[in-house]
């Protein structure tokens, strides 16, 4: 097998890959902020004791942590113009999807990173006179952020490789740039190499940087 590489210029990147490449970190960011907001609220569900509130979180988390990433966005992309009458577009779709089935994943590392600071904490708050959800705000919520920023940054990792599967709704993400670019230039073999190693170099370095989060908070501790 013969590779050649050299058509694969600077040109060729912002002509095919980096829309692609635009539209796989903006999916990603999207959902990290919309996922961790939502999952918060999800998670505080959760760990309520009252069976109205924790109910429907178990079934929301369960539900979308039991079902593969893709069937979800096909779920979304088909069936949401129909109930409300009219299309969405792939986009829009893909933000929806990825930032609601996200939010059960960050759900439980929320309530993983609460269940990891220390049970005083909650009687210092109310000791100082705050309420329950006073303590959870001031108190709990800050350290347990603290805490899950590198499980945080390892979702994402997930995440922004699970982008590749919006390829079932036609979206132009990053690997859809490559295959793009291939066609274009007759060299598929070597456009998926090409994208193989930015996947890694991008997923490696936010492990990296992940890791040397993890180990600035372990020093803080």
């Amino acid at each position: 097998m013969n590779l050649d590489f050299s058509f694969f210029t600077a040109d060729v990147f912002s002509s095919f890959v980096l829309k692609g490449l635009l539209f796989s970190v903006s999916l990603t960011l999207v959902a990290i902020i919309g996922g961790i907001a939502i999952g918060t609220v999800i998670a505080m569900m959760r760990l309520s004791k009252k069976w109205y509130l924790q109910k429907p979180a178990i079934i929301y988390i369960d539900t979308f942590r039991s079902i593969p990433l893709v069937m979800v966005i096909l779920w979304f992309y088909l069936l949401i113009p129909i109930l409300i009458g009219k299309p969405i577009g792939v986009q829009l779709s893909a933000f929806i999807t990825f930032t609601v089935f996200q939010a059960a994943y960050f759900a439980e590392i929320v309530r993983a990173g609460v269940g990891s600071v220390a049970s005083g904490q909650m009687n210092a708050g109310y000791a100082l006179g705050l309420t329950y959800a006073q303590s959870m705000r001031y108190i709990i919520l800050p350290q347990a952020f603290r805490n899950m920023l590198p499980v945080f940054m390892t979702q994402s990792i997930v995440l922004f490789q699970d982008t590749s599967l919006v390829y079932a709704i036609g979206a132009y993400d990053l690997l859809k740039g490559f295959e793009v670019a291939g066609k274009n230039f007759n060299r598929p073999t070597e456009t998926y190499l090409i994208a193989a190693v930015l996947y890694f170099v991008i997923c490696f370095t936010v492990s990296r940087l992940a890791l040397r989060v993890q180990k600035r908070i372990q020093i803080i501790r």
